[in-house]
């Protein structure tokens, strides 16, 4: 059998990619970890901080997620020669 041809292709692995894994993941991080926000004070207009906590994450994870798509995108579209995909 004979060995496989050297693989021309850039790693998968990129900083990139690990930058927007660290996007994605920080909403889990901060949204599974109730001990830090498993309390009601400080208030914000009436609301307990338990439930304003999590629904300030919502844009946040949003805008989040945004930034990681655009990354991966920019990144393959970099890896294509800059065609439209």
């Amino acid at each position: 059998m004979s060995p496989a041809p050297p693989d021309p292709r850039p790693p998968v692995v990129t900083p990139t990619r690990v930058v927007a894994a660290l996007c994605l993941l920080a909403p889990f991080v901060a949204l599974l970890w109730v001990d830090s926000y498993a309390r009601t004070t400080p208030a914000f207009i009436g609301i307990p901080f338990f439930y304003w906590y999590q629904m300030a994450w919502v844009p946040v994870a949003a805008a989040l997620t945004f930034t990681a798509y655009v990354l991966v995108r920019r990144e393959e579209r970099a890896r294509k020669g800059g065609e439209d995909a």
